[in-house]
């Protein structure tokens, strides 16, 4: 077998560190050996005898920065802007060969750009957009100003859609209509759940229950147990119970856009998204896909 140097093309190398699967190792090497000719066959390289495995402490880690930029640089963003939609419910759609493709309607009311964030003043790149048409009485004072200060009239809802950088930031005023996403696209879907209410953990956590045969009086969906004795004495925080189940923000990731309908403002996506009937729906270009 040829001597170590003779894999190296970096001359004047004292110190050579070799990897395997399981550990590193740290050897080194004469100056006769480093002088060596190349050789054109390569063979397997085994650690040396006089090897010492490095301990973790001595192993190069990554550099992390924690300054806000580097945090910002490491987010996983959107790289444009997204909009916001009514879910009108579910419907067949069939393409041309004849396939049935469960879909859901979206609706792209007025939806207009109303607030630009920088890194500079915010901290982050962000838009806000504003959709559909509300009652200035029904408003309170502080949206209003916000919105008449760039000639923008009274929306019924305002989101905030963070982007990658400076590029996906759009003019105050822009209109969003459906054209700004393409069919066959992927999207992210965020939404409000639908709330359930008060819920048992059976229904909640999937809880199997207790037997349905002799022994059990009318508790067969109960949670049973809930903790031990003395030690600790108490019952553990995060210990999965009976309580509110729905409501909450839920995000479904990779849904896509099956058809694009200009002229009535409508987006049809394939299969549920969260939220019920006349529920807001943010929709923006899913940033687990390539920006379209």
């Amino acid at each position: 077998m040829r001597p170590i140097s003779a894999l190296l093309r970096r001359p004047a190398l004292s110190s050579i560190v070799f990897s395997s699967r399981r550990c590193l190792f740290s050897t080194t090497v004469s100056a006769r050996e480093e002088a060596m000719p190349i050789s054109r066959s390569i063979t397997v390289m085994q650690p040396p005898p006089d090897a010492r495995i490095l301990s973790r402490a001595e192993r190069p880690l990554p550099v992390l920065f924690n300054s806000q930029e580097a945090a910002l640089s490491r987010k996983q963003l959107a790289g444009r802007t997204g909009v916001l939609a009514i879910k009108k419910g579910m419907q067949a759609y069939y393409e041309e060969n004849g396939t049935r493709v469960p879909v859901t309607v979206l609706v792209v009311d007025r939806v207009q750009v109303t607030h630009v964030k920088t890194s500079t003043k915010e901290g982050y790149f962000a838009v806000q957009v504003g959709a559909g048409a509300r009652n200035p009485r029904n408003m309170t004072k502080a949206v209003i100003g916000h919105l008449t200060k760039n000639a923008i009239p009274p929306k019924a809802k305002i989101a905030e859609f963070r982007v990658r950088d400076e590029s996906g930031l759009l003019p105050v005023g822009t209109p969003i209509t459906v054209d700004f996403f393409k069919e066959g696209q992927y999207v992210d879907a965020r939404g409000i759940g639908k709330g359930k209410g008060y819920s048992g953990v059976m229904k909640r956590f999937g809880f199997s229950g207790l037997p349905a045969s002799h022994g059990v009086s009318a508790s067969h969906r109960s949670a049973g147990s809930t903790g031990q004795s003395q030690d600790p004495g108490r019952v553990l925080k995060g210990k999965k119970m009976s309580g509110r189940m729905g409501g909450e923000h839920v995000t479904t990731q990779n849904v896509k856009v099956v058809k694009v309908m200009p002229e009535i403002g409508v987006i049809l996506v394939k299969g549920p998204v969260p939220g019920p009937k006349e529920g807001w729906v943010s929709i923006q270009d899913a940033i687990k896909k390539e920006d379209p």
